[in-house]
């Protein structure tokens, strides 16, 4: 199996694996989950109709205004929360996602953006106590 270790910077602790979902082009906060269901709602969007919930999150900055943390959090109090948050490059709005969503988070990457180098359905081992992501190829 082709395995890829990336290094970024540790923002919430622990250690967990699951299955990727990558967004590529980020997700807008408003009418972007659907915070009953936790899927993917935004018209035209690449991972439009997938779902959040146990899956480990990529997207590669934030999108929108400060509700998009609010619909994170909502689909979390809901029962549909990522396993895990890779974030790019993280502002203030990917910052109170992460400690909404209280999953293992690794950002700022500083050579490489793991949106583009890591596909839906790789599983991932995201370490947030060392900020290190670590991918299987499907």
């Amino acid at each position: 199996m082709d395995t890829m270790v990336i290094k970024g910077r540790k923002a919430m602790g622990g250690v967990v694996e699951g299955y990727a979902l990558v967004c590529p082009e980020s997700i807008q906060g408003w009418a972007g989950i659907d915070d009953m269901t936790g899927k993917v709602i935004e018209k035209g969007h690449s991972q439009e109709g997938e779902n959040i919930k146990d899956k480990v999150l990529f997207v590669p900055y934030s999108k929108g205004s400060n509700g998009w943390s609010c619909h994170f959090h909502s689909a979390k109090r809901a029962g549909f929360c990522p396993s895990g948050f890779v974030v790019s490059k993280m502002d203030s709005r990917a910052g109170v996602a992460s400690v909404v969503f209280d999953v293992p988070c690794v950002a700022d990457f500083e050579d490489v953006d793991p949106c583009d180098m890591v596909q839906t359905g790789d599983w991932v081992k995201v370490n947030g106590d060392l900020g290190l992501i670590e991918v299987t190829r499907k």
